[in-house]
């Protein structure tokens, strides 16, 4: 990998630097020649160590395991002016770079609009993308998901600039599309993304789907993360596909802080979840309602729990993933809805009513999106403009 060949780098240089010093000590003559020359290559070092750190901060054992993450790389570049804070009382998880993400937040995706992409389609896709999210801004989200592969980051963009919200307030995250996937593709991709956004930087920025060249992608996220265009970066369904999975993992040189899943009551991935917290990523779950279906809204230990506390099952649902310490990003184009869905902070699930909900989990049974990425992953490398 790139890092293994800034390590030599840096030991050559530093065996010159030792070489310098030790001449120096055996001639006083050429004490000041020396340590001037010494200083040079260590300033040579510091440059090459300085461009690279974030690479070099996994601390590796003698049996190759990555024991601690990269710290934060948010002070450097755009990203510097983030100003993330709890708003409406919606808590922050810290990820494993030191960077903080409000628990709940507003997914855009809105699916019964996407099939029609004439242009009068991607204009009423787009608007009323821009209509929720000031809707939800309004209503004290700070955190917004979208992505490429929905259509509508321009009326997101939009939506943050009219909402009155000063940008650095608001964690923003998209997704690429693996028709963008590659070195050197994905870097314009990100550049592309930030133009569609009207954005300097990114939160968060996922790899969308498992498929197509996703390590080269992999490592242009990490250079936009090195130059503070992104301060997080994550992967999204790579749960379906183990394979690319443990290949990120093996090949990343800056490991992600965040997984997407599909995540909700029916569909617990309890499994997904332990290896998460193996390498130590937050969890963020799309469908965290279970998309709507009524099975799961019109479940009688829901609605129990819900009329307990003059509650809809809705906020029950949202409430269990907040304190099952998981992130959420339910989606709604409805104002109503959307203040509903935040307005789960004023009352907490007791222990057992947490494991009433815990026991209704069905495992892949109870999943909406399980698609074999090793058979169908070249479904996912075009992209219908």
């Amino acid at each position: 990998m790139r890092k293994n060949m800034t390590k030599k780098v840096v030991a050559i240089l530093s065996g010159i630097i030792m070489a310098l010093s030790v001449a120096a000590c055996g001639n006083t003559a050429n004490n000041t020649a020396a340590s001037n020359d010494a200083a040079a290559v260590e300033s040579s070092v510091s440059e090459i160590t300085g461009s690279t750190e974030v690479a070099e901060e996994a601390v590796v054992s003698e049996e190759g395991d990555t024991q601690s993450a990269p710290e934060e790389t948010a002070s450097d570049g755009p990203a510097a002016i983030s100003n993330i804070t709890d708003v409406a009382d919606v808590p922050l998880i810290t990820l494993n770079n030191g960077v903080q993400v409000p628990q709940l937040g507003l997914g855009t995706q809105i699916q019964r609009l996407e099939g029609d992409a004439s242009e009068e389609g991607r204009k009423l896709l787009n608007d009323t993308s821009h209509d929720a999210v000031v809707a939800a801004l309004q209503a004290g989200y700070r955190h917004l998901d979208t992505a490429h592969g929905y259509f509508n980051e321009s009326g997101v963009g939009q939506g943050i600039i009219d909402s009155g919200v000063p940008r650095e307030e608001i964690w923003v995250t998209s997704k690429l599309w693996p028709s963008e996937f590659g070195e050197g593709v994905t870097a314009q991709a990100i550049d592309d993304m930030l133009e569609r956004l009207q954005l300097d930087y990114l939160d968060c920025i996922y790899l969308h789907h498992p498929a197509g060249d996703y390590i080269g992608a992999w490592h242009d996220l990490e250079d936009a993360y090195r130059a503070g265009k992104v301060r997080a970066i994550g992967i999204s369904n790579f749960d379906n596909y183990m394979d690319a999975f443990n290949q990120i993992m093996d090949e990343a040189e800056i490991r992600p802080q965040i997984m997407q899943i599909e995540g909700h009551p029916f569909a617990q991935r309890k499994e997904a979840r332990e290896l998460a917290a193996q390498y130590d990523m937050q969890v963020e779950c799309w469908y965290p309602i279970g998309h709507a279906d009524p099975e799961l809204l019109e479940n009688e230990t829901l609605t129990a729990i819900a009329s307990a506390h003059d509650k809809s099952v809705v906020q029950v649902i949202l409430r269990w993933h907040m304190q099952e310490g998981l992130c959420a990003v339910p989606g709604s184009t409805n104002p109503d809805h959307i203040q509903e869905n935040i307005s789960i902070f004023d009352f907490e699930l007791s222990d057992e009513e947490m494991e009433q909900i815990r026991s209704l989990d069905r495992g892949d049974d109870g999943r909406y999106f399980n698609i074999n990425y090793k058979l169908m992953g070249g479904f996912f490398t075009s992209l219908n403009e």
